[in-house]
């Protein structure tokens, strides 16, 4: 399993289609290095919803997964 991390595009650049593109090249490339599956996460807050739109687009599902994390 290949991961996608840190996808990010500039303000004044976003909605041209480069978080597509960048999302692409980054399947393309772990495709070519044996992966058979890729991973990306992103905030399930308002905010991320672009996020979360661009990587609905390329054919991530979403996954009931369960997080846990603890305040030590």
């Amino acid at each position: 399993m290949g991961e996608i991390h840190l996808v990010a595009v500039d303000s004044d650049f976003q909605g041209q289609g480069i978080g597509t593109a960048l999302i692409r090249c980054a399947l393309d490339w772990l495709k070519v290095a044996g992966m058979t599956i890729a991973m990306v996460e992103t905030g399930g807050d308002r905010g991320h919803a672009p996020a979360r739109r661009t990587y609905e687009k390329v054919g991530f599902e979403l996954w009931p997964v369960a997080r846990y994390f603890k305040t030590l």
